[in-house]
């Protein structure tokens, strides 16, 4: 592996690191994992972190590398204080088994997108399309409220970001050694583990 994607996992393994440990803490905290829960805050949490996804994937090369990696580890501190719910939701043992499987996942997905000759790029234009229409579907069944439809998403949700996983790990074994864009990869990586680990947890998962 080259040292920019020895980089990239490397903040990437930073970025869940702090998103975990938030979770955990928060979990722990009655005060602070009601004040997290609060409608307002979620709203607030939300926005914040959109708007520095968007910020860290628009304005990256225009960024200062300090400023770069604190909006990272910024972004990973906000979703742990909203992961802190699966930790009240399911059990602890289940957590980390589905986060191991997931972890298997991503890594078998990962390396087939780093040793395979076939090129992805294409790829990528299927799989944003299909995230769109995946967005769309979440929305509605925010209405529908139907659990087989959430277990569908899901179903269609870790399809996804498999795939993600294995299109980026291709496209940043081709980019320059750069601080900002290590940053930039170690985030799209970092979303595509989260949300595989999530859409298992909900397939999977054991509750309380």
């Amino acid at each position: 592996m080259n040292k920019f994607l020895t980089k990239v996992f490397g903040w990437m393994f930073i970025g869940l690191l702090i998103t975990f440990v938030t979770g955990i803490v928060v979990a722990n905290n009655e005060n602070m994992l009601i004040n997290v829960l609060n409608f307002k805050t979620i709203i607030i949490l939300a926005i914040i972190e959109l708007g520095l996804v968007i910020t860290l994937s628009i304005f990256i090369n225009k960024l200062n590398p300090p400023l770069a990696k604190v909006m990272y580890i910024l972004y990973a501190f906000i979703t742990g204080l909203t992961f802190s719910v699966i930790f009240v939701v399911y059990e602890v043992s289940s957590i980390i088994f589905v986060f191991l499987i997931a972890a298997l996942v991503f890594l078998i997905f990962a390396l087939l997108g780093y040793f395979t000759k076939v090129d992805l790029t294409k790829l990528g234009t299927y799989l944003f399309m299909a995230l769109i229409a995946l967005i769309i579907m979440i929305i509605v069944n925010i209405f529908m409220q139907s659990n087989m439809f959430n277990l569908v998403i899901s179903c269609i949700g870790l399809l996804i970001f498999i795939g993600f996983t294995a299109y980026d790990v291709q496209k940043l074994k081709l980019m320059e050694n750069n601080s900002n864009l290590a940053i930039y990869g170690a985030l799209q990586l970092y979303l595509d583990f989260i949300n595989i680990f999530l859409d298992l947890l909900n397939l999977i998962g054991q509750e309380k």
